[in-house]
């Protein structure tokens, strides 16, 4: 992402996975107000925050209670705690992008759908042949897809219209879109083998 021109800030959760997942030392509360503190030391920028698997989730939180401050919020095998959030997150937040692994049973593609349709000009990427970790499993295709959402929405051309698009398998490739007729959360279809 640093070679297309975008600045990169990480942030571990607090804990490492000691937080209320269960509640165990440290409140989602705490995670979110660690990140909020992170996010203003970057200044007045267009901010893309992107959370992967129970980092989504500090992600939607900040989102829903600063949504203003961001540009785009791309979420990773993540879900949503509360249907009543997406009410807020949709008020608050409208851009997103969200990406699946195919073959994720952590966080299964029905927590995503619900996603999709809570944020108005989201859109639904599955990655093909991947798991929970896409993230370490294929970075560069996570990272070119990661950089073409945040272009597209500085750019002003964006368009989620929720739709759900098959990711290429390598960077730089083009989407697919979801084949009509097929159930997107069940599989990917398969391709019908040349003749």
């Amino acid at each position: 992402m640093v070679a297309r021109g975008f600045r990169v800030a990480t942030f571990d959760l607090l804990g490492q996975g000691a937080s209320d997942k269960p509640a165990l030392f440290i409140s989602q509360d705490d995670q979110v107000a660690a990140l909020a503190l992170l996010i203003d030391q970057l200044g007045d920028v267009p901010i893309f925050l992107g959370g992967i698997s129970f980092g989504g989730l500090i992600a939607l939180r900040y989102a829903i209670d600063r949504g203003d401050r961001l540009a785009g919020l791309a979420l990773m095998s993540s879900f949503a705690e509360l249907s009543p959030q997406l009410l807020l997150l949709g008020n608050a937040l409208r851009t997103g992008l969200i990406l699946n692994g195919e073959f994720d049973f952590l966080t299964p593609r029905s927590l995503h759908e619900t996603l999709r349709l809570g944020i108005p000009d989201s859109a639904l990427v599955i990655i093909p042949r991947a798991f929970h970790a896409f993230t370490l499993e294929k970075p560069a295709l996570t990272a070119d897809l990661l950089c073409r959402f945040a272009e597209d929405v500085l750019a002003r051309k964006w368009k989620g219209d929720r739709a759900v698009w098959i990711a290429p398998e390598k960077a730089g490739e083009a989407l697919i879109p979801f084949p009509r007729g097929h159930d997107h959360l069940r599989a990917i279809p398969a391709h019908a083998a040349p003749p």
